[in-house]
């Protein structure tokens, strides 16, 4: 059918001259692709698998708080090592360490990771659990 006023409707029937190029061409045949074959859903559908496995920061109770601190000290004291289990990402992380010190302003643990002897901060808040080595 030919419009009076806008001409022939069907884009196939039109000339490729009268034709604005700025047309989005769309996904193709990619939107008949099967399920998580697409890279980018693929990404994305990973990436939420992975944030379903997060945990979220865990509330320790004052008693548990006391023998943390009460661990930390003994390392600090005794010059030895200790495992500190951290919260870090959504993940639990954990690291063995020389405690170098304390810095209760901050609220930081800073100490060196025991093979390569790297700077390493912990926050208070962060921390689940200590044990000595």
């Amino acid at each position: 059918m030919i419009h009076p006023i806008y001409g022939e409707l069907n884009y196939k029937r039109r000339p490729k001259d009268t034709l604005k190029r700025d047309i989005p061409k769309g996904r193709g045949m990619i939107k008949w692709a099967p399920f998580a074959t697409m890279p980018q859903q693929y990404e994305y559908i990973q990436s939420q698998i992975k944030n379903q496995s997060k945990t979220e920061r865990l509330e320790l109770s004052e008693d548990r708080l006391e023998e943390i601190n009460q661990t930390l000290h003994i390392a600090i004291n005794n010059n030895q090592a200790v495992c500190i289990e951290y919260f870090h990402d959504g993940w639990i992380e954990s690291v063995e360490m020389m405690i170098e010190k304390i810095d209760q302003w901050a609220m930081l643990v800073i100490g060196s990771i025991r093979p390569s002897n790297q700077t390493c901060f912990i926050a208070f808040l962060d921390i689940c659990n200590v044990t000595l080595l």
